[in-house]
């Protein structure tokens, strides 16, 4: 099915895998087609699916006390999402994941990851590899908003997540850099002054 060529073939690199089991893993995945601010997430509800990007963009956001948005992180096609802490614990999720557009995803409920788990030969490696990239990217995140400076933040968020500043509004990437879209703006103009953009 064209519509899980992107997963298998994500899975066939981190793993050693035989089509058949593949086929057998994603009997029990299913795709779904979001649209522009749809939630998939929701706060208060244990997340029960991990999601893999086919097409499209989606966006983790914290509400805080005060009723505010802000964007944790953003997710593009051929990665993994999902509020893991949720997931693995089975406690209410404390964030929401949103369709920035329209974003085509292969949803993977928990039956499945845990039948992989429990079945598939190397389906612990592929548990694992996709949690050290996520531990990797929360710990990158985590060190560049203390030991970066917005501009080094800015100047970086390009080789994280290309093409963003052409796909999401600039008031979330303000939020995810923890700038001002005032901020951004100044750092925008500057690019453009020195020929950057």
């Amino acid at each position: 099915m064209e519509s899980f060529a992107a997963i298998r073939s994500a899975i066939k690199q981190m793993i050693s895998i035989a089509d058949a089991e593949l086929q057998l893993l994603l009997q029990g995945a299913s795709v779904r087609t979001c649209k522009p601010q749809e939630v998939l997430n929701k706060p208060d509800r244990v997340a029960n699916d991990v999601y893999f990007i086919n097409r499209g963009i989606l966006r983790v956001v914290i509400t805080d006390h005060d009723g505010e948005d802000h964007t944790i992180h953003f997710a593009l096609e051929n990665q993994f999402i999902a509020d893991y802490t949720s997931f693995l614990r089975q406690t209410p999720s404390i964030s929401s994941l949103q369709a920035i557009e329209e974003t085509e995803v292969v949803v993977l409920p928990r039956a499945t990851i845990e039948w992989g788990y429990a079945n598939l030969k190397e389906g612990q490696k592929l548990g694992r590899l996709i949690a050290e990239y996520y531990f990797t990217y929360q710990d990158n995140r985590i060190i560049n908003q203390y030991a970066r400076t917005p501009k080094q933040r800015y100047d970086a968020i390009t080789d994280v997540f290309p093409n963003i500043h052409n796909r999401v509004p600039q008031y979330m990437i303000a939020s995810y850099l923890g700038i001002s879209p005032i901020h951004l703006s100044r750092l925008k103009k500057e690019d453009f002054v020195k020929g950057k953009v």
